[in-house]
């Protein structure tokens, strides 16, 4: 008779992944019901309130780039009217068509830059018309990898199927031991006693690891030094991130430890300065490559020649004959492409994808170790795709930041938003996890709320920025607001209640940006750097409203104020970034005390540690104090005397109308 082995406390594998192919389908079916929505729309500004679509766009420039794609840059027909607020980032898919006529054929491309006049999209073929409109489409691509990855986990065996028995809690996760005298690391990168620590422990790892890095903690270059650990051990690495810039950050880390690294991916989807280290970057320099272009090109004039004959009339299967030939030519120039893309792959030692890799690309290739960072942005079908290609998966990220984007809410109540690394940390606890605990970016009231809200209170700020204020910084004069690293400033009872843009979209609140403006206006008085300033608000339409109010703002002069160039943006659009001094407009203020998706906190803790010295809050205590979680931050900020009334800011206010 067989024991039974004992098992962790799971969901059951078989309706673990039909649930997530279910909810895969319910998220398709959102995004087409929002895109055909989008499309009802008429009128620009209405059209592009959603910052899903930009219109009125002609031709401004336009170069070759790899692979014969064409690189356009679009900007708007009316040169003086701004482009918009918009979600579409490098790497987007979007589509090309006509804007005003239901003619034309529409492209698909990829956003390859973006300026704050001017978008620039890789597209295969020239764009037929004169005016034009990009939307961002739905990305089936990503969706089809997803549901091939959940049904190849589902059915395999061997390593991948004990995997799979491991992730899901019906095996144990194992560890090699560690000797009692912790071994010297061999990467050249300064690590803290911590970042040493969690590197061996995820190196001793058989079958998977966790690493929790909070705000600043250094998770990124923890993680690199751990794959140039595996490297040093002869292993290969895939080395994976949900987002293109995220996938970059760790290629640019990972070539400036000398590791022979390779870019998989869409050029237009890689950093421009990276793209020599891209597949197709790579492939353009190989030995081969000379070759192969002489090869097409004899192809395609032997084509012209079969199609365009002047010379009176060829011999009976000529034609033919010089088609066969070309056909030939070309398939050997494929199999040379081929060749150089398979030498340029073997001799990597790490491969860096998006989690969503075409996987045709790797052939039969097999890793050691594939590694996800920002690993808690990535449904769990992302985390899939990889490890279907390695024997062990290493997850780093931070479940209290931006989690997965679901736009089904019927997904999100099935558990499509919750992470695998958050799936897997609330399954197995410290027993898998490694919490980086030493902070580098935030002075330490700053740091202070979310370490002991999120992270129990273990976050320390390092001795280089635990007192660092924006007045140590040169040229910025001593004042209150440079010498005080937080401010609340708290707009109960004056009157500025949000309100809801046309369509209610999304919601606003003009007087606390008229404050944000002001203030901003005040630092750089005090001689702030714009370009160390990022103002920060969660809703759309504040955006929108704010980058309104300080692209209108003139110089003494008349000319357009350097104000213009402040960066604004939604909590998703700062996500991993940060800078000295950041501005945040909480926006609700309403007698319900409605607060909306406020009430995801991750997002409140993304904005609250992107600042390095300085830490501006605006919001109405009135409305979000009645909701424990901003109660809890109010009284922090009045524990560290950064509580501020807006009354006390209104005379000096009206000095710094426009």
């Amino acid at each position: 008779m067989s024991r039974r082995r004992a098992r962790l406390p799971s969901v059951e594998i078989e309706s673990h992944f039909v649930n997530m192919v279910e909810c895969i389908a319910l998220e398709s079916k959102a995004e087409v019901a929002r895109m055909a929505e989008r499309r009802k729309r008429t009128g620009a500004e209405n059209v592009e309130r959603s910052g899903e679509t930009i219109v009125d766009l002609v031709i401004q420039d336009h170069k070759n780039g790899l692979g014969g794609r064409h690189l356009v840059q679009f900007c708007r027909r009316n040169r003086n009217r701004p482009m918009p607020w918009h979600k579409l980032k490098v790497g987007s898919p979007v589509v090309v068509s006509n804007f005003g006529d239901d003619g034309g054929e529409s492209l698909s491309g990829v956003v390859s830059s973006r300026r704050n006049d001017s978008i620039e999209v890789a597209l295969d073929r020239w764009p037929d018309g004169k005016v034009f409109r990009v939307d961002l489409t739905a990305d089936e691509v990503t969706r089809q990898r997803y549901l091939t990855a959940i049904d190849t986990a589902r059915i395999s065996k061997g390593r991948l199927g004990q995997m799979r028995e491991i992730l899901l809690g019906e095996r144990k996760p194992t560890f090699r031991p560690t000797p009692a005298e912790p071994q010297a690391l061999r990467s050249r990168i300064e690590l803290n006693p911590v970042q040493q620590d969690c590197v061996r422990f995820v190196t001793s790892a058989n079958d998977f690891a966790l690493i929790h890095g909070p705000p600043g903690t250094g998770k990124t270059t923890t993680v690199v030094a751990f794959i140039c650990e595996c490297v040093a051990d002869g292993e290969k690495v895939l080395a994976c991130a949900p987002s293109n810039t995220a996938v970059d950050n760790l290629l640019e880390r990972l070539i400036g430890e000398g590791i022979r690294a390779v870019r998989l991916g869409h050029p237009a989807r890689v950093t421009e300065s990276l793209r020599q280290h891209s597949l197709d970057g790579l492939a353009e320099h190989h030995e081969n490559a000379p070759v192969v272009r002489d090869m097409r090109r004899e192809a395609q004039d032997l084509f012209r020649k079969a199609d365009r004959w002047t010379r009176g009339k060829p011999a009976r299967g000529e034609k033919q004959e010089l088609r066969r030939e070309a056909k030939r030519m070309l398939s050997d120039a494929k199999l040379l492409e081929r060749q150089a893309v398979e030498s340029i792959l073997d001799r990597a030692d790490v491969i860096c994808a998006t989690t969503t890799f075409n996987e045709e690309m790797l052939g039969d290739r097999w890793f050691q170790t594939a590694v996800v960072d920002e690993a808690c942005q990535t449904p769990e079908p992302g985390c899939w795709v990889p490890l279907l290609r390695s024997d062990r998966l290493i997850l780093a990220g931070d479940p209290f930041q931006l989690p997965p984007t679901v736009l089904a809410s019927e997904a999100v109540e099935k558990g499509y938003s919750i992470s695998m690394l958050e799936r897997l940390m609330n399954l197995c606890g410290d027993a898998t996890t490694r919490l980086l605990t030493r902070q580098y970016r935030m002075h330490e009231n700053i740091m202070r709320f979310s370490s002991d809200h999120f992270y129990d209170g273990k976050l320390v700020a390092d001795d280089h920025v635990a007192a660092h204020r924006l007045c140590d910084l040169p040229g910025i004069d001593a004042t209150e607001e440079t010498e005080t690293p937080v401010e609340f400033f708290d707009s109960a009872g004056a009157g500025w209640e949000e309100t809801i843009e046309p369509e209610g979209l999304s919601k606003l609140n003009e007087k606390e940006a008229d404050f944000v403006v002001f203030k901003v206006r005040q630092l750089v008085a005090q001689g702030v750097a714009v370009e160390d300033i990022a103002v920060i608000a969660p809703y759309a339409a504040q955006v929108r409203r704010l980058r309104s109010l300080f692209r209108n703002l003139k110089s003494e002069s008349g000319e357009v104020s350097d104000l213009a160039n402040i960066e604004v943006d939604t909590v998703d659009g700062f996500q991993g970034r940060e800078k000295e001094v950041v501005v945040i407009s909480l926006v609700r203020s309403n007698s319900q005390c409605e607060i909306g998706f406020l009430k995801d906190y991750r997002r409140t803790n993304v904005a609250l540690t992107r600042a390095r010295r300085k830490l501006i809050v605006l919001g109405d205590s009135a409305t979000l104090g009645s909701d424990e979680f901003y109660g809890s931050l109010f009284q922090y900020f009045e524990s560290i005397n950064a509580y501020r009334s807006v009354f006390e800011e209104l005379t000096l206010m009206d000095s710094f109308a426009p």
